[in-house]
């Protein structure tokens, strides 16, 4: 049996507790067979960061934040694979959270959300 990712928010506990009950495998079995899309995965990410239990942040450096600034200057809507890259290094280096590869756009929103309130603490500083 695998280890558990440890939770890094609410969205992820309920996941855990759904898993444990077997709830996730009827809502999966009930999606799969009707093809309507549960949403579980926007849900969670939107928990996770409704109620984060992350407690420390690492500072950017000084390239992230620059490399982050003209995504957000410019509003980036759609990341190319290198920039992807780039900000799951970010991720990592910030939260000490490595991100697995993924397409899912929600949960890009979820990541770009919360590189923004790390890069928004720097602009209302400077």
């Amino acid at each position: 049996m695998g280890r558990k990712k440890k939770a890094t928010g609410l969205g992820d506990t309920i996941e855990q507790i759904t898993e444990a009950t077997g709830i996730k495998a009827v809502v999966e079995l009930f999606s799969k067979a009707t093809g309507i899309d549960c949403k579980c995965e926007e849900r969670k990410a939107k928990l996770n960061n409704l109620i984060s239990y992350r407690r420390n942040v690492n500072c950017l450096k000084e390239d992230e934040y620059l490399f982050l600034k003209v995504l957000f200057d410019n509003r980036v809507n759609q990341l190319t694979p290198k920039q992807q890259h780039t900000i799951k290094d970010i991720y990592l280096n910030v939260f000490k959270e490595k991100l697995d590869s993924s397409n899912c756009s929600s949960c890009w929103r979820t990541i770009m959300s919360d590189l923004r309130k790390v890069y928004d603490t720097y602009e209302v500083n400077e």
